[in-house]
């Protein structure tokens, strides 16, 4: 039986086009894409769209977390994986999908983690601490920003020309790469 991954997306979804290249070649085998949400107009959303998967477009408010639940409710996902998505969730939604939702973080966790650490904005703090590495975590995701299990992590050496362009780079190969694993590590306890 397949399994069933909610996707929320924020921006233009470059990990979510991982996830649906590899269920495509087969290198994701037995998962399938039953809904993408987004919290803002982005390009994540035309893309599912364009690809025929089911897509909601939410405002965020302080509400964002009952929507998404309420939706999640009816489609009953085996996983949700957050691909890019910037809003927190709340208290009682991470509660009630405990182990079931992930997260793709641009850092070796602990480091760099937590509420405002995103993209660019981590690779910026990189470059500007002199770190000599760098890398991607895959987490379980609790009500405590980017301190939930890792799943897995990988790193890359920072060599000293190293840009903001070029490290973001490398990080998006290691993100894709361990995200898909991640996956095909999951789908066996879920």
């Amino acid at each position: 039986m397949e399994k069933k991954i909610a996707i929320l997306v924020s921006g233009k979804g470059t990990n979510m086009k991982h996830i649906i290249k590899y269920i495509d070649n087969g290198k994701l085998s037995k998962f399938i894409i039953s809904l993408v949400i987004s919290d803002r107009k982005c390009d994540a959303i035309k893309y599912a769209i364009n690809k025929n998967i089911k897509t909601f477009s939410l405002k965020k408010n302080i509400f964002l977390s009952k929507k998404i639940d309420n939706i999640l409710t009816i489609y009953n996902p085996n996983i949700i994986v957050l691909s890019g998505y910037l809003s927190i969730l709340d208290n009682n939604f991470c509660k009630k999908w405990n182990r079931k939702i992930i997260n793709i973080h641009p850092s070796i966790l602990p480091k760099y983690g937590g509420i405002g650490m995103y993209g660019k904005k981590i690779h910026r703090l990189v470059l500007k601490n002199k770190d000599n590495i760098s890398g991607a975590t895959v987490h379980f995701v609790t009500k405590n920003v980017d301190l939930g299990e890792i799943i897995l992590q990988k790193t890359c050496k920072i060599n000293k020309y190293e840009t903001i362009k070029t490290l973001s780079k490398k990080i998006s190969i290691i993100e894709s790469y361990i995200l898909i694993k991640s996956l095909n590590i999951i789908k066996k306890i879920i």
